[in-house]
């Protein structure tokens, strides 16, 4: 099954099995990196159908290890859309109401151009010849995407964590783009702590002796211990102390007593290596060092002079933002930060902190008061907007 896994993976990255929409020499993508990405391509889902006056359209940013698949089964795992529970036909993201795109990010290795994907100058897949892609180059391309739809301007953009930097760049970049924004469970830049944790995770990938430079590719390798290691120390941060005790406390893992070895004695560590070794059949160790770069990088107020209201002076956009009273990777303060930031832009803002244990995650799993949240901003901007829905 993890072979099978492995296999459809390596298939999704230059040939995905959703739409997939290709830029050649014409349309470069320039990056902040200084250099230009040509030709590359983007895999994309939709979702409901868009009106004739192009109004209705919802763009949704994935995470950090999500992809295009939001809201339907995902071909590698087999499993429902990561925010299957928010989005589809009667839900709070009602398909038969909007019209919802999700893209793969640029760096990502499920169809959008990645380090996995093949460099058409070599014939070999990209690896760290890739040049280092940020936030706002993601965003870039998204708005390349939107552009084939013929949308001038979106009704909403939504995401959370990663996405919800996605949210925020569309905001400070696009602002004329972009109706309402619902940045959740983010923040403005990457603190120093989330920094440490991403290299932590890269240092475990680069220390794996089958990484190869970045181009275990080229010899039919993975670094998938390496990768597993990443992926259970991030696994932890998106969880609270009270979520892991509620859910596994110091119970044993089909077990009566101690082994006084190293197995997984304890349920916390059998679900930390189910959850590692998962993982590397369905994502690339290389894109996982892009994109945890990316987020990394991310910093809004440096970009607009050390002044986060500055990004969004100006706006006319309505924002949302959501934060966690559990989330201790972007906890509270970096959401009521933006929050002010806005204010002082003079900006129409809401601010919700949801009170829940499940910690960072808390916005990809069923929610009741993040979905009352949602529904009521996207409702009272739908009238704003003068949507007849």
């Amino acid at each position: 099954m993890a072979a099978q896994r492995a296999a459809r993976t390596k298939d999704e990255v230059d040939h995905p099995s959703s739409p997939v929409l290709q830029f050649g020499p014409d349309k470069p993508l320039k990056l902040d990196a200084g250099t230009i990405l040509s030709p590359f391509q983007i895999a994309y889902q939709t979702y409901g159908t868009l009106n004739d006056a192009r109004s209705n359209a919802i763009l949704v940013c994935h995470a950090l290890t999500g992809d295009q698949h939001v809201a339907n089964t995902n071909p590698v795992t087999g499993k429902p859309g990561w925010w299957e529970v928010l989005i589809g036909p009667g839900k709070i993201i009602d398909t038969n109401r909007f019209f919802v795109i999700c893209s793969n990010v640029i760096g990502g290795c499920l169809g959008s151009t990645g380090p996995a994907s093949t460099n058409p100058s070599t014939g070999k897949p990209y690896g760290l010849d890739l040049p280092i892609i940020t936030i706002r180059d993601m965003v870039r391309a998204q708005a390349m995407l939107v552009d084939h739809f013929g949308i001038e301007k979106l009704f909403c953009v939504l995401g959370g964590s990663m996405g919800g930097m996605q949210v925020l760049e569309w905001a400070a970049s696009h602002s004329e783009r972009v109706f309402c924004a619902l940045p959740i469970a983010t923040g403005a830049r990457h603190s120093s702590q989330n920094i440490a944790f991403h290299e932590v995770g890269r240092q475990a990938v680069m220390a794996d002796p089958e990484w190869h430079g970045g181009k275990y590719l080229d010899f039919g390798k993975r670094p998938e211990k390496g990768l597993a290691v990443a992926r259970m120390a991030a696994h932890i941060t998106y969880l609270s102390e009270a979520a892991l005790h509620r859910k596994f406390g110091r119970n044993l893992q089909d077990r009566d007593a101690l082994t006084f070895g190293f197995d997984a004695d304890f349920q916390i560590e059998s679900y930390l290596r189910h959850q590692g070794m998962t993982f590397v059949d369905r994502f690339d160790a290389n894109s996982y060092l892009y994109l945890t770069r990316a987020m990394d990088y991310f910093d809004l107020a440096a970009d607009h002079g050390g002044r986060l209201a500055d990004a969004f002076a100006g706006t006319k956009t309505r924002f949302c933002l959501v934060s966690f009273t559990s989330d201790w990777l972007f906890p509270t303060e970096e959401s009521r930060s933006i929050v002010h930031a806005l204010n002082a832009a003079g900006a129409s803002v809401s601010f919700v902190e949801i009170e829940t244990d499940r910690g960072h995650d808390a916005f990809l799993l069923d929610e009741p008061e993040l979905f009352a949240a949602i529904n009521g901003f996207i409702a009272s901007a739908a009238r704003a907007r003068g949507l007849n829905l």
